[in-house]
């Protein structure tokens, strides 16, 4: 470790160092607290000057993290926030925290981790340290984000990676809702362009994460993200698809599930549900498809997953047209209330919810259709969809005018006695109905 880089470790340890955290979102926010909470100076810079401002007003943005949260941070001394990206020039450590999606394509799209490259490449100064925590392929912190950064700063300015400036990964792994475990307690992988690099990024969340687990390259770091994603969208796919084999035969597979769910070891239960919602699994097995053809290699398991996964938001309207006409009523111009527009329950977040693709679906097919879901009053324009519609509330009178009800995300908020009761017809997603079963006979229809 050179005198540079040990300068930079004092001053992390001694808690003297100022954190950048590039993107205030699900994934920043939280990880900017948990800094700050471990003595750290930060600062947050978004793109989005609404952020910001809520933050030094105290108002939460993201609902499932509560208003403590942005209140610590926009009342203290240590912290703050802005949309000025020259700014950076100020920070010990730039940890990048923005999206990356997929495009039209299923192709990776890395411009946001490029754009928030050239902004650090701008900034980089000798001492700093730069971590990606955004999901993307094995080689992206060596070759793409290195090169965005050598390509708008560091060269011209003589600094080199290693000697005067540090780069690693760390995987995010934020579970919007999760009551369990926080960004405090996850434990965090980390791994590094050289262990030097390594030592740094891993000094750096030891001040705000309970456990840090060093691992040896940046390449390593960012494939267990993949592999940890894979493994998730691989077991539902085939939960999905025995979901549909089981429905022929009469069987529950939610009861399946149970029953395989007593055996105490080499079982971990999956379940199924209308398609693939979030930020990473419907997405981040994408980034590794993709880059396997650059190795010659195919991706079979993870194609075959996607495959049957996107395919579930059909296979819904399908069961559901099937259900309509067996009481006389075609989809077309039928009336169809969606509950739940988030990708998970008692949360806000739409993300890739596959409630989106369903609706759109219905709508092509003829259907009137709307929504409800008590934590997204106004449904967002999202990367696929603008469905510009609002929620509708759950009561009887509600429930009783439509010709079929889809739970599409099974918030605890809402009254299923009360739908059980009412409904004319419920396809159910998600096994919240199963209680009532027996009393709605063939109004209840499982998909």
């Amino acid at each position: 470790m050179n005198e540079t880089a040990k300068a930079l470790l004092g001053k992390i340890e001694s808690r003297d160092a100022v954190v950048g955290v590039i993107g205030l979102g699900y994934v920043g926010l939280p990880l900017a607290h948990a800094l700050h909470q471990g003595g750290l100076r930060v600062v947050g810079f978004d793109v989005d000057p609404a952020k910001p401002r809520a933050i030094q007003e105290g108002r939460a943005y993201l609902k499932h993290l509560g208003g403590d949260m942005v209140r610590t941070l926009g009342a203290s001394g240590r912290f703050s926030a802005t949309t000025n990206f020259a700014e950076l020039a100020h920070v010990d450590v730039a940890v990048i925290c923005v999206p990356t999606p997929i495009g039209a394509h299923q192709e990776p799209d890395l411009s946001y981790v490029i754009a928030s490259g050239e902004a650090v490449g701008a900034a980089v100064h000798k001492g700093m340290l730069i971590v990606l925590e955004s999901t993307t392929y094995p080689g992206t912190t060596r070759r793409e984000l290195l090169d965005t950064i050598n390509r708008t700063g560091a060269t011209e300015k003589g600094l080199r990676v290693n000697d005067d400036f540090f780069l690693a990964f760390s995987p995010e792994r934020e579970d919007p809702g999760r009551k369990d475990h926080s960004t405090q307690t996850i434990p965090k992988l980390v791994g590094g362009l050289n262990n030097v690099s390594t030592k740094l990024a891993a000094a750096l969340y030891r001040a705000g994460i309970a456990s840090v687990v060093e691992v040896s390259s940046a390449e390593v770091a960012e494939a267990a993200k993949l592999l940890e994603n894979i493994f998730r969208a691989v077991n539902i796919a085939m939960v999905n698809e025995m979901k549909v084999v089981l429905e022929g035969m009469g069987v529950d597979v939610w009861e399946v599930v149970e029953a395989a769910s007593t055996k105490p070891f080499g079982f971990m239960p999956f379940y199924p549900g209308p398609g693939l919602g979030g930020h990473c699994i419907p997405i981040d097995p994408f980034y590794l498809a993709w880059k396997a053809k650059e190795v010659g290699a195919t991706t079979r398991f993870i194609e075959l997953a996607g495959e049957i996964n996107t395919a579930m938001p059909a296979y819904v309207v399908e069961r559901l047209a099937g259900a309509l006409n067996g009481q006389g009523k075609p989809i077309n111009g039928s009336r169809i209330l969606v509950l739940g527009l988030a990708y998970k329950p008692d949360v806000d977040d739409t993300r890739e919810s596959p409630s989106f693709e369903l609706i759109a679906r219905l709508r092509d097919a003829g259907a009137c259709v709307e929504y409800a879901d008590p934590h997204v009053p106004v449904a967002p324009q999202v990367r696929k969809h603008d469905l510009g519609m609002e929620s509708v509330d759950v009561t009887q009178d509600t429930v009783s005018r439509f010709d079929a009800l889809v739970i599409a995300t099974n918030h605890s908020d809402f009254d299923y006695a009360l739908v059980a009761k009412h409904a004319k017809l419920v396809v159910d997603t998600r096994g919240a109905l199963r209680p009532w079963a027996s009393d709605m006979g063939e109004r209840l229809v499982r998909a």
